[in-house]
């Protein structure tokens, strides 16, 4: 089965924001799951987390867990991201497959 990791913002101003982006990665992930891809999806991982551990701490655990997919599903808006900018850069370096959703 492939794996695909769900990139995309998480970050927002407010919690109104976050949840937005949470629910907007679900739609997604539950799009590719229909697909038949086992899909790993950071937003619903690590919901709400915010302020448990440095950001950076979570960006660099996100990035591990990408190295071990397949490929990478870059979310609409995931230029707005500087983490969906730093997963995209991994994926290409790592010559993963990449799909602009």
């Amino acid at each position: 089965m492939i794996v695909a990791y769900i990139s995309g913002p998480y970050r927002s101003a407010n919690i109104n924001g976050i949840t937005k982006n949470i629910n907007a990665a679900r739609v997604v992930a539950e799009k590719y799951w229909l697909k038949g891809y086992s899909v790993f999806c950071p937003h619903l991982n690590a919901a709400y987390f915010d302020g448990l551990i440095p950001d950076d701490s979570f960006l660099n655990g996100m990035l591990e867990i990408l190295r071990r997919c397949d490929v990478i599903v870059m979310m609409s808006d995931w230029e707005l991201s500087e983490g969906a900018k730093a997963e995209l850069a991994l994926a290409m370096e790592l010559e993963k497959e990449i799909i602009f959703d």
